[in-house]
């Protein structure tokens, strides 16, 4: 098990890691967490162009991990992970400490609280949801995502903590026969409305931030329980073999 006063995980994204939107999510990260940001600033445009960046992110994490003695490795970003097939894989192959991506981290959540049918919400365009929705099917997960999406994830960031709630309660009622909540896509922010969301609709919520966060920590041995940020965070379950 980790010493709780030396772990230490690098976080790398393919956006800036300044910003706003990880501020929440940095709120929630324990005390004992070293939690090194490095973005990577790859993404042109549309996050079509993440295609092809496989390489650079590979290299980058494993070289990170080394030179900053990080005791294991958050890749964010699905779209990163479904435009490049296999790299989780190659992570897996040239990080040498425990390396996770968004969605291995949420299936795996989600995995954890016995709930194979989700709603998913994201900032994406259909084309995108679709091919997160195929990754979770390979999982063993059926995913439900509205038709109604954004026309671009930026647009998601201007979207207030009660409109994020307004917008999942509507998608819900819409879909009450799911066992879960997803957000992947951290830009569409729940974290300030987390909680209630799970109280209101009678469902765990998992969002790619905090499922990240548990996934890791629980890799390197490390448990707590976090209180505001829903279910997985403040029971705090153990992986599913």
């Amino acid at each position: 098990m980790a010493d709780p006063a030396n772990v230490k995980i690098g976080f790398v994204t393919p956006i800036s890691s300044s910003s706003p939107h990880f501020e929440p999510f940095r709120a929630c990260i324990p005390k004992e967490v070293e939690m090194e940001f490095e973005g990577l600033g790859i993404v042109r445009g549309s996050l079509e162009s993440l295609r092809g960046a496989d390489d650079r992110v590979v290299e980058t994490s494993a070289r990170l991990a080394r030179e900053r003695g990080w005791q294991g490795v958050i890749v964010s970003g699905a779209p990163v992970e479904v435009l490049n097939p296999g790299l989780l894989g190659r992570l897996k192959e040239a990080v040498d400490v425990p390396v996770t991506t968004a969605l291995e981290s949420c299936a795996e959540a989600l995995k954890s609280l016995s709930t194979p049918r989700v709603l998913l919400l994201t900032p994406f365009v259909e084309s995108m949801n679709k091919l997160i929705r195929d990754y979770l099917a390979g999982c063993g997960i059926e995913a439900i995502s509205p038709a109604d999406t954004f026309d671009d994830y930026r647009d998601a960031m201007k979207v207030e903590p009660d409109d994020v709630y307004a917008l999942t309660e509507t998608a819900f009622k819409a879909n009450p026969e799911v066992q879960a909540i997803y957000f992947q896509g951290a830009v569409l922010d729940p974290l300030k409305v987390l909680d209630r969301i799970e109280h209101d609709l009678a469902r765990p919520v998992v969002a790619s931030n905090p499922a990240m966060l548990w996934f890791m920590l629980s890799r390197v041995g490390f448990s707590c329980s976090i209180s505001g940020y829903g279910k997985l965070l403040r029971d705090w379950p153990g992986i599913k073999g």
